[in-house]
């Protein structure tokens, strides 16, 4: 064939083999591939011009040119319709590929695979398959990988280097091109397409766009956990650092994500409020916060039901994302409700047996999901099924006791920040004072003393008699004083856990009359044994038996 153009036919490919070279396909009587390994094709109604590499095949009927489905879809091409042919060469100098960025999905969307594709070897195998070939910007072409599922790429970038200049020993920036033809030693670069599950992995892979797992909008000053810094280090650290990480750093380490928290301690020490912030604090999906007994149902089978119900949503975008979906939150309060150890309810059904099979199947089970975060909270960790507490299921396990004084120190200062704000807290009122003497005061029971000395405060301001009237001056006189905190610690608040150390006072005032020597000997015993546990470095734990 001469540089002239002709006229030929457009035609489906005439077998998936050559489907897959991304080739034109002609006879050779039309075009000799000896001299000609590119053509321009251009249509006659919309005038756009479209670059192939072709491949001669013997069956290939003359006067006929044949294209895969991808093909003609990208140049839209119509079957059975003549177009001008002619023949095209490449500018090796500025139009040889430097780079190849290759948008990836699988071919067919229903059927994926979460197993990871090592881009590195995916590049060689590609660079084989289409040495010496016309690309364009845009265009669309299968890809067939070893054994596995069907590959679609699309060119997402092309850039090239001046190869004269780079001869010459001058420096040649790289540019993008709209077409271009490849090299043995072209740069190939994989990214996921978007919206796709595919699993790449290996040096070849694009940095895809990773969306930081902490809410950038979130300010850490604001969470309103007070007292609780440690432990919510402890949680960060163990549960989250390995999700601030892009996908193929972890890919990398070979590192897997915690998949469960457990929040326990006595009531009113801040588990919910912790894991109501942490929810906000994640940019995930929306949390679903079910209390434990809600699962338990009264026909057979709704109450596992229910727990694959949680779970629904997770799965189904891990099936269709694969490491790229998204972060799910499930919190269970009072999980104790449901997850009794087994066989320790006597039931004919056995449903709390079943319910907990049913959450560990999930977390850790055959087909365990991987972007799921489950937050256990409760007062009886004691009570919960063991195979739960396991690595690898809730296994981070944080104890949320009762503030210490800088701890109780913080959560008065969250509670009044408002009334500082507003000049409603009297300058008498020494935080540092109540945070001394509020000692084993849950956070829920120093909101309450806050409350109460608010409520003080606002009695003053209400005239009590026939009619219950307000001053008509009191938004501006309403000052919440010392006084009225020493009112709510003495008489409203009082803490639910420990002795009250002005009670405990008040019984010793006089000093404690020791009855009997065997009493004293007691007392010594006991003395000499914490000596002991403190000193020796042979018994750090001595047990002791008070009959």
């Amino acid at each position: 064939m001469s540089s002239a153009s002709m006229q030929l036919v457009a035609a489906k490919c005439p077998t998936d083999e050559l489907s897959f070279t991304n080739s034109a396909v002609i006879n050779e009587k039309d075009i000799d591939p000896k001299h000609v390994r590119h053509i321009e094709l251009s249509s006659s109604i919309t005038n756009t011009k479209f670059i192939f590499t072709i491949i001669k095949y013997g069956s290939m009927s003359q006067g006929k040119i044949g294209f895969n489905t991808l093909q003609r879809r990208w140049a839209g091409i119509e079957l059975d319709r003549p177009y001008q042919i002619r023949p095209y060469v490449f500018d090796k100098n500025i139009q040889s590929i430097a780079t190849l960025i290759l948008e990836v999905d699988f071919l067919n969307k229903k059927n994926t695979t979460a197993d990871p594709y090592d881009s590195d070897k995916m590049a060689i195998e590609f660079l084989q398959q289409y040495i010496d070939h016309a690309f364009s910007v845009g265009q669309c072409l299968p890809f067939q990988f070893l054994d596995k599922k069907t590959l679609i790429i699309a060119v997402k970038e092309i850039e090239s280097v001046d190869l004269a200049a780079v001869a010459r020993g001058q420096n040649s920036k790289a540019r993008k091109i709209p077409l271009g033809v490849s090299l043995a030693n072209t740069m190939v670069i994989f990214e996921r397409a978007e919206g796709s599950s595919i699993n790449l992995a290996g040096k070849s892979k694009g940095k895809s766009q990773f969306v930081s797992i902490i809410n950038p909008d979130f300010d850490f000053k604001t969470m309103g956990i007070g007292g609780l810094d440690t432990e919510f280090n402890a949680i960060f650290r163990r549960a989250f650092a390995s999700r601030v990480f892009p996908p193929e750093v972890v890919y990398q380490l070979g590192m897997k994500h915690c998949r469960g928290i457990l929040l326990y301690g006595p009531p009113g020490t801040g588990k919910t409020l912790m894991a109501r912030q942490i929810g906000k604090m994640l940019n995930a999906r929306e949390p679903k916060i079910v209390n434990g007994p809600q699962i338990l149902d009264k026909y057979v089978g709704e109450s596992e039901a229910n727990i694959r119900k949680l779970f629904a949503d997770a799965d189904e975008e891990e099936k269709r994302l694969g490491p790229n979906s998204g972060l799910h939150i499930i919190i269970f309060d009072e999980i104790d409700a449901i997850c009794k150890s087994r066989g320790s309810v006597a039931s004919g059904a056995g449903v709390h047996d079943t319910v907990v099979n049913q959450l560990l199947s999930k977390i850790d089970g055959v087909d365990q999901l991987n972007n799921i975060l489950i937050i256990g909270m409760t007062n009886r960790r004691d009570m919960i099924d063991e195979a739960l507490l396991r690595p690898g299921r809730l296994e981070v396990q944080i104890e949320i006791g009762l503030p210490d004084e800088n701890g109780r120190s913080q959560i008065l200062n969250i509670h009044t920040a408002r009334l500082r704000e507003h000049n409603k807290l009297n300058a008498d009122v020494d935080l540092k004072e109540f945070s001394e003497i509020t000692r084993n005061f849950s956070g829920a029971e120093l909101e309450g003393l806050v409350r109460a000395a608010m409520s003080f405060a606002m009695n003053r301001h209400i005239k009590a008699g026939k009619r219950v009237e307000i001053d008509p001056e009191a938004a501006d006189k309403l000052q919440v004083c010392r006084a009225d905190f020493m009112h709510a610690f003495e008489n409203d608040i009082k803490p639910a856990f420990g002795i009250s150390k002005e009670e405990f006072d008040s019984y010793i005032s006089n000093g404690i009359i020791i009855w009997g020597q065997s009493v004293t000997d007691v007392l010594e015993e006991g003395e000499l044994r914490i000596r002991q546990t403190i000193k020796s470095e042979m018994t750090p734990l001595v047990s002791i038996l008070i009959e």
